[in-house]
């Protein structure tokens, strides 16, 4: 079935403001972004923002773009204004990917929207990878997840999930991974049937959403299936700070 990629892509930024018109390579990065997209299998790809100087940049390299609202409280919040705005059927797929990962493999891209294909029963499809070591698991801004044998997700949390009782009774020992336990670290990268996201924007935040401070609590407090699968590729990280912009900056040179 044919997808759509929507790209958010926000000016303002607390740690790196105005990052999706950073320079990298001589191309602002939400144009690397729109050209990932554009070599994956999506029919369109949409950036949408609230920042005319946004607008103006996708504008000017040929990108298609929505005007949303400034007042979102959440990137779904977004996805959804434009669903609306486009006219999708609730059957459409659209596949999110964020405006500061310009380095995004388009087979991650193809295989969220594939897995929404092979998975029916779920209304979002997302990716995961293993994670080797125990400081990883232990660190609260990486998200952890667990899923059941068909893949559907059972929680994700900053905590270390799950929690191997015996082999961590001993807090010295929680250096180390347990054997025969293998713990994934979400990779947030999304696809949606648009009927879940007019469904998601009409809930509450979730008491745990709330706690956790993840959005994809939310559907699983509401009873909506989130599919999981190990990435076909590692994904390179986004870019959240300075120092992020100058390692990508370096490995597009090179």
């Amino acid at each position: 079935m044919p997808f759509t990629v929507v790209i958010p892509a926000r000016y303002g930024s607390t740690r790196l403001p105005g990052k999706p018109l950073a320079d990298i390579a001589g191309k602002p990065m939400i144009q690397h972004v729109c050209e990932r997209a554009g070599e994956s299998r999506a029919d369109r790809v949409v950036v949408a923002t609230d920042d005319d100087r946004i607008r103006a940049v996708c504008e000017g390299f040929g990108a298609e773009v929505v005007m949303t609202s400034a007042n979102h409280a959440s990137g779904t919040d977004r996805l959804e204004e434009v669903a609306r705005v486009l006219g999708f059927d609730g059957e459409a797929r659209i596949v999110n990917v964020q405006g500061d990962e310009p380095l995004i493999p388009p087979a991650l891209i193809n295989q969220v929207a594939d897995n929404l294909d092979l998975n029916p029963d779920a209304q979002i499809a997302t990716l995961c990878e293993p994670i080797g070591d125990a400081a990883t698991v232990m660190d609260p801004n990486v998200v952890k997840v667990v899923f059941d044998h068909r893949g559907i997700a059972q929680y994700f949390s900053r905590a270390p999930i799950p929690w191997a009782r015996e082999a961590w009774a001993d807090s010295d020992r929680r250096l180390q991974l347990p054997e025969g336990i293998t713990y994934y670290r979400h990779i947030g990268l999304y696809g949606y049937r648009v009927s879940l996201l007019g469904e998601f924007v009409s809930w509450s935040p979730a008491p745990m959403e709330l706690a956790e401070s993840l959005e994809q609590l939310r559907a699983l407090y509401n009873g909506r299936r989130i599919h999981v699968d190990q990435a076909c590729l590692t994904p390179a990280a986004g870019v959240d700070t300075e120092s992020d912009l100058a390692r990508v900056r370096d490995q597009l040179a090179r």
